[in-house]
């Protein structure tokens, strides 16, 4: 009897200690101890809403490839069926203004650095002070000596005037290359090794407008396409792969420190879109069409032409733009998408071989490589889609492809950022 009753006398303590310690149903900081599964959820933050300048681009089924026959096509890129997920992506190419705040941050990181603007978080890290970071006085001649060696040396100054150094406005790069370690040869291999970290230089090669051309006058470009207002809103070009992947991360890190700030939860990472998703984005949902308007015609029932590109024989300036447009110019297509044919071509992440669309997958096809400098330049031709300003019709189609080297940069290549979001948001 004792032994009994000392059993009782426990399970008694266990279930009314049990209940004097958590109260019923939600508690702070716990869950509630009825027994029952309910589940934890990762954060009880909130989530963010539509991204600014952002379109979704809902999941679907296209057929990838040439839309009408094409010789160049026909025995190394056959057309076929393909299913993209959705993911949100910017409405226009990245404009000189917005790749300027990229700029302007990672030159205002480096001085903070340089004159000791440093605090620690809360975390225990130490971190940029964005407070005194915005007091820096450009003009003033006492901060510049301090700055000296984010400058121009003496010897590289007119009239002794003393500038920033572009080629050391640096933004270090850091990451995770989860498909290396998504290997099963990788598996059980430390964290550590899956790393990487590297500096970039960020400020577009503005040569590029002489460079590209023989024999052509365009200095006047060279001097004031990114630095001039009336420009703010055109398409950034002289930014080479490199470059647009650098401002991805950049975007990712901005976005993401003030979700943390506001206690939000943090999102997914922006990137280049794939071959495959820009095709797709490009069609605006016609699948067969061979521009992102339609079929056949490179202008409308007026006569007017729907995109900025080398019409004729060489008539720049029948389409309303001698060089680039507006990033939001001419209509959009059914997505809301605008200039996915004409105005720039755009980076893709996608490593560019001719046969790709035999072997990658028919659900979210990709096929990337992370080239190093040591790389023999093959592999580090990346895919160019859409077309730009100094291209005849032929490159403006949906399913035409091209390449460049992801160390070069061009007059006529910009890019544009897709992130992955839930479609939830376009509720909000």
């Amino acid at each position: 009897m004792k032994t009994r009753f000392l059993i009782i006398s426990i399970l008694t303590v266990v279930v009314f200690g049990s209940t004097g310690c958590f109260k019923k149903g939600k508690t702070k900081g716990s869950m509630p101890d009825d027994g029952q599964l309910h589940g934890v959820a990762p954060s009880s933050r909130g989530s963010m809403g539509k991204p600014i300048g952002m379109v979704y681009v809902p999941p679907g089924t296209f057929h990838m490839g040439p839309s009408d026959e094409d010789v160049n096509y026909n025995f190394s890129a056959r057309n076929r069926e393909i299913s993209i997920m959705g993911f949100w992506m910017d409405a226009t190419e990245i404009t000189n203004n917005e790749y300027r705040q990229f700029v302007i941050w990672t030159r205002d990181s480096l001085a903070a650095i340089q004159l000791g603007y440093i605090k620690q978080s809360p975390e225990g890290d130490t971190a940029i002070d964005w407070k005194k970071a915005g007091t820096i006085k450009w003009g003033d001649k006492g901060t510049l000596e301090k700055l000296s060696p984010l400058m121009l040396t003496p010897d590289n100054r007119l009239y002794g005037k003393m500038e920033i150094d572009p080629d050391k406005i640096v933004y270090n790069v850091q990451g995770f290359d989860l498909k290396e370690a998504a290997k099963i040869e990788n598996k059980g291999r430390p964290r550590k090794d899956f790393i990487y970290k590297y500096n970039q230089a960020v400020y577009p090669d503005t040569l590029c407008w002489m460079r590209d051309f023989s024999y052509s006058y365009n200095e006047p470009m060279t001097k004031r396409y990114f630095s001039h207002p009336a420009y703010g809103n055109y398409p950034v070009v002289g930014v080479n792969w490199k470059q647009a992947v650098a401002f991805c991360h950049w975007r990712t890190k901005y976005l993401n420190s003030y979700l943390m700030k506001t206690k939000k939860a943090p999102e997914s990472d922006f990137r280049l879109p794939t071959e495959a998703e820009w095709e797709y984005a490009a069609r605006g949902g016609r699948s067969q069409s061979m521009f992102p308007w339609g079929n056949y015609y490179l202008r409308n029932k007026k006569g007017c032409l729907l995109a900025n590109f080398k019409p004729g024989r060489g008539n720049y300036v029948e389409d309303g733009g001698f060089y680039t447009v507006r990033a939001d110019a001419y209509w959009p297509n059914d997505f809301g998408l605008y200039n996915m044919s004409g105005n720039v071509s755009e980076w893709t992440s996608s490593l560019f071989y001719e046969s790709a669309y035999n072997f990658v997958h028919d659900m979210n096809p990709d096929i990337r490589w992370n080239a190093l400098d040591s790389d023999p330049p093959r592999m580090k031709r990346k895919v160019v889609r859409g077309g730009s300003w100094k291209d005849v019709g032929y490159f403006l189609q949906t399913s035409t492809r091209q390449y460049e080297y992801q160390d070069t940069a061009k007059s006529y290549i910009g890019f544009r950022c897709v992130i992955d979001l839930p479609a939830q948001l376009r509720k909000k």
